[in-house]
């Protein structure tokens, strides 16, 4: 059956314009995959990127490690299987000893229909 998943606003929580979230498809078949786009801004003190997506019923997290200046300014995660739930998709990026640098969090719904998958 058909699921829908609505992202809503990124928002970033501390660290400025530093680190942006975007999750998508729009529209999905429930379990759904989440693509995730992470916009780093290089900086000499970037080290690991933590990708999380949770829900009351399902966690799942991806870690990259990251090489200050010359990491890559647009970062990508993909997460599968995701089953229906209002979730929290955040980013922690940090530095080489474990600081928080910047945070972000978008969140995203997905929603089964009677009989999903």
């Amino acid at each position: 059956m058909l699921s829908t998943i609505f992202a809503l606003t990124a928002i970033s929580a501390s660290g400025g314009e530093q680190l942006r979230l975007a999750v998508s498809p729009l529209q999905s078949f429930s379990p759904s995959n989440l693509n995730i786009r992470a916009r780093v801004v290089p900086h000499a003190e970037n080290r690991a990127l933590t990708i999380v997506a949770e829900s009351e019923d399902f966690y799942r997290s991806s870690q990259v490690p990251l090489e200050g200046n010359h990491a890559p300014a647009t970062i990508m995660f993909e997460f599968r299987g995701v089953p229906g739930g209002v979730y929290i998709v955040s980013g922690v990026l940090t530095d080489s000893v474990g600081r928080r640098r910047a945070i972000a969090e978008q969140h995203v719904r997905v929603i089964e229909t009677m009989g999903g998958r």
